[in-house]
């Protein structure tokens, strides 16, 4: 965690406002809207390379998965003495 926003504890109203001010005077009114577009646009785009990347994982390891049950499943075939069981 970032030592500084540790420092501050959790941000209420007051504080918002403060920073929403702050803003205003750095950009000015004409350029908030586009500031904040773009902030929106980047967390949306980090959001689905996010998902993205957790199905690539989630996907590589059900495949890991298959693959160790596959070779269990060979190993137990192969085993001597190891003939299906039937019936009679």
């Amino acid at each position: 965690m970032n030592t500084i926003i540790a420092f501050l504890g959790p941000i209420g109203g007051p504080e918002m406002f403060l920073i929403f001010m702050v803003l205003l005077l750095l950009f000015g009114a004409k350029k908030l809207p586009q500031l904040a577009r773009g902030i929106g646009k980047s967390v949306g785009e980090f959001r689905k390379a996010r998902e993205e990347f957790e199905d690539e994982i989630r996907k590589g390891g059900e495949e890991l998965d298959n693959e160790v049950k596959k070779s269990d499943d060979d190993k137990v075939s192969k085993a001597p003495g190891a003939e299906p069981r039937t019936e009679s």
